[in-house]
């Protein structure tokens, strides 16, 4: 599989495998987590999207459990996840609403913990998960750049910044902010055309797409048109419509990394089909204006 590269010999497989649902399983052992590892790993998929609070706090350690009975399969996947949402939750009866926390503390805290979960040494990409309205960037961003030159994360990113917050963040950074993970879908295709994608591109930023199937609304009734589009294609190029979905964002030259969560071995066997359906500009087009609902002008 196509592999992107971000710097400071850091690359990731072009498809992501999200855990935000890993919780939601019907079997959460570390054998079933070790069997969708496989499945990506046997497709080139090597790159696993984490978060501190998924699965309310818990996504972590099952894919830790996974990680410790077998600690060489550390060294052959990405590890990526997330900090500074903090949620309302009986695991912390003490917070008493849902904030955000770009604090040095609580940055450091929560790689700790991240780091302790997993059973790891290393997070390969650190991401804020969302802007906080009072983030200070000389604090925040000298949090990050420690953490780097500590060894204990190997990149930062971001995750839902506009423009503007990333350049905020950046002026007072040493390291380079290597990724921004975005809502990025047919049905959620603004960054195409908001200025997010063209500043992205201009300075190098990767672009994780979160979502890329817009949470199924793709083939939603609602969406007869853009539905019937997808099913055709698909059955063109003997495969499904969501390979589709996935293979019109790859095929934008920003060089888009969807990030795919599904707990179905079935369908985590079968992510890496993207990569072969053939978008050429025209169908392209016809899906675009598809979801839009009207041509371009």
């Amino acid at each position: 599989m196509e592999r992107v590269h971000l710097g400071a010999g850091l690359s990731f497989s072009r498809i992501v495998y999200g855990l935000w649902r890993l919780g939601d399983a019907a079997d959460t052992s570390a054998d079933a987590v070790r069997a969708k590892i496989d499945a990506c790993l046997s497709q080139g998929i090597t790159t696993f999207d984490e978060a501190d609070i998924y699965g309310d706090y818990e996504s972590e350690a099952l894919f830790g459990a996974a990680l410790k009975a077998d600690p060489a399969l550390r060294d052959r996947i990405e590890i990526v996840t997330k900090c500074d949402i903090m949620l309302t939750s009986a695991k912390y009866p003490a917070r008493r609403v849902k904030h955000y926390d770009t604090s040095a503390a609580h940055i450091r805290a929560s790689v700790e913990a991240s780091l302790q979960r997993m059973g790891i040494d290393r997070i390969d990409m650190l991401l804020l998960h969302r802007p906080d309205p009072l983030m200070d960037p000389a604090e925040t961003g000298a949090a990050l750049d420690a953490l780097v030159a500590e060894g204990k994360v190997r990149g930062v990113g971001v995750s839902n910044f506009r423009p503007w917050d990333i350049t905020l963040l950046q002026a007072a950074m040493a390291e380079r902010l290597a990724v921004n993970q975005i809502e990025l879908s047919l049905v959620a295709p603004e960054a195409l055309v908001n200025g997010d994608m063209a500043f992205h591109m201009e300075h190098g930023v990767a672009t994780m797409a979160w979502s890329p199937l817009g949470g199924g609304a793709l083939f939603a009734t609602a969406r007869e048109p853009l539905r019937a589009a997808l099913e055709r294609i698909a059955e063109a190029q003997g495969t499904e419509p969501a390979a589709v979905a996935v293979a019109w964002l790859l095929r934008h030259p920003a060089g888009i990394l969807p990030v795919m969560g599904t707990n179905d071995l079935s369908r985590i066997a079968r992510l890496g089909e993207a990569t072969t359906v053939e978008i050429d500009r025209e169908t392209w087009f016809e899906l675009y204006e598809a979801a839009r609902g009207h041509e371009v002008a």
